[in-house]
Formats: C-alpha cells, structure tokens, sequence
C-alpha cells in the first residue's frame, strides 16, 4: 500500500503517527490533541474503565479525526478489545503475536497492526491475520521488540510485507527522521519520546525533565517484573544502583522477572500504581510502572522513565499540535 492510500484510508493530513505509551501517559487530552492536528493520536494500554473513558476523551477532543488504540498483548481483556472494535481507527498489538486477539479484532470490523522487530516476526504477524505492520527499532523508548536500528530492519520488513502497510518507530525526533523513514517505505512515522514532552502528557513533571537532561539510556530488564521485556529507560537511582555492572540488571532479578509473567498477566493493569508506591530504589523488584503526574517526585528514582535514544536530540516541552508540525517533512 503506498502512502496516500493508507493516509486517504484513515483521513490523515500528516504521515505522524503519536506511539501508545501504557500506563496513563497518553489519555485522551494527549491522542485528541495529535489527531486533532492531523497526525494519529494513539491511546495505550489502562485498565479497561479508564481505557474506555480515555478512547471516549480522545475522539471528542479530535472531533471528526481518527485515533488509534495500543493494547500490549499479554494484558488484554475482552473489553478492551471491545472498546478499541468500536472506537478507533486501528488498533496496534504490541508485545506479542496473538493469533486470538488479532481474530477477536478482526471479526469485530477493526483494523489490526501488530509491532514486529524482525523479518521473522513480520511474517508470523502477517500469517496471524494482522492488517499491517509497525516496525520498531531497536533505538525506540519503551517496551521493545526490535533488535536492530529501524532503518535496518524496516527494508527486509517491507519485502514480506507485499501490499501491507508499514508504519517505522524509533528515532523519530524531527521532520528529517520521518522524511528518511518515508523515502525507505513506510506509510508513516511513529514518534513516542517528542509526544512525551509535550504539555498534554500525562508523564510527571520530574520524569520530563529527566528525559530532556538525559545524554543516555539503558535498554534493560530491570523493570520486567510481571513482564519480562526489554525495556529502553534513562538512568534513575534504580538503573544506577542495580544496572552498574550489567545494563540488563542482575541475574537474579531477570530470573524472577520471567518466573512472574504468569502473575502479570493474571493481575489487573490498575494495580500498577500500587506497584509504584511499594517499590524502593534498594529493592532490585521494579514492575514496568511509570511515574505520572500527581505522584510524589520520589516515584521518579523507583519507576521506569522510559525514553527512545531521541532523548539527547529534545530540549523542550510544547503543545501536541506543534509537536506533530515539527515532526511533518
């Protein structure tokens, strides 16, 4: 599919596409604002009720103009799938190829991507029904899948993925890293960290600042309790304390992280947050919580700030709608 189509298709005025970031930091007042400017604004992965609401939020605020959901694929209820069928545009899958879910989606008239970061998953994400594609990079923020730069993995993508469109994340800070990741064949751009910093972000004030401060990540497994993720961050007294000798953190608390994924999936996503207010920078036991705004500034040191490698290229805070003109070729 070439890049008027699928704009045309979803009625979007620009190739940018704002990345669902879990957790609360892109309600509604962030996504309404992206897809009122003409980008696609995404809202990502809450506990079904706040989800709904936040879906509800973002589609007034955007008026005529489409949004997206993001739903992480361990932690997805029957209602979720319900609330994204009804009311997005399309739905991205990440963190996992489900054969169920994409089929649940699908019956429901929904529009499925599903996140991949290698030509092998593209193709198992292409045989599980999926409707396109997001090629994550490697230097992307958040919870990875990819394993290599975007701008490598997104041409062996693109020639298993036939007339699918194809959406690139990871290093997207400004209009010149989306015109490279069009003229290589994606339909769009997805940018997380420059959505971050804006104003309608709902990340805590203190973790913005940390990201802009930040001449560094870390692409760890520290905060893989209940979710045993690679997860890129900027250092916090967690990561300083616990990822001094190995980037990916201490043995023991990977082995942990992986022997708790049946928990996580079990638990409710609204627990999160009481898993924020327990954890301690002298306790390698880091769920993958977030700081937001309202918690106190302490939960910045104990919680993953999470951060694409664009960290060190962005300096400023603004408005979703400028963000997206910065970001449009």
């Amino acid at each position: 599919m070439n890049r008027a189509t699928f704009l045309d298709e979803l009625a979007l005025q620009r190739p940018v596409v704002q990345a669902g970031m879990a957790g609360g930091v892109d309600r509604g007042e962030l996504a309404g604002a992206v897809s009122a400017a003409g980008g696609l604004g995404t809202v990502g992965m809450m506990g079904v009720s706040a989800f709904a609401q936040a879906l509800a939020d973002a589609r007034r605020r955007a008026g005529a103009r489409p949004v997206a959901a993001n739903l992480l694929v361990p932690f997805i209820r029957r209602g979720h799938v319900e609330r994204a069928a009804d009311d997005a545009a399309l739905t991205v899958l990440h963190g996992g190829i489900s054969r169920r879910w994409t089929s649940a989606l699908r019956q429901r008239g929904a529009r499925v991507l599903i996140t991949v970061g290698t030509r092998e998953q593209a193709i198992r994400a292409i045989a599980a029904g999926a409707n396109g594609l997001v090629v994550q990079g490697i230097e992307a923020g958040g919870h990875l899948v990819g394993t290599e730069p975007v701008t490598s993995a997104l041409p062996r993508i693109l020639e298993v993925a036939g007339e699918l469109p194809v959406l690139a994340a990871g290093g997207v800070a400004e209009a010149a890293d989306v015109r490279r990741l069009l003229d290589l064949g994606a339909v769009a751009a997805i940018a997380g960290t420059r959505f971050l910093l804006t104003e309608e972000s709902a990340a805590h004030p203190q973790y913005k600042r940390r990201v802009m401060g930040s001449q560094q990540t870390l692409a760890t497994q520290l905060f893989g309790l209940g979710w045993p993720l690679l997860h890129r961050v900027v250092p916090n007294q967690a990561t300083e304390r616990w990822c001094a000798r190995s980037e990916l953190g201490p043995v023991y608390a990977r082995l942990l992280a992986r022997a708790s994924a049946p928990i996580g999936r079990l638990a409710p996503l609204e627990a999160m947050g009481s898993l924020a207010a327990w954890q301690r920078p002298a306790l390698p036991l880091f769920s993958p919580a977030l700081p937001l705004a309202g918690m106190p500034d302490s939960a910045v040191e104990r919680t993953a700030l999470y951060a694409g490698e664009t960290a060190r290229r962005l300096q400023d805070i603004i408005p979703a709608e400028e963000a997206v003109l910065r970001l449009t070729p």
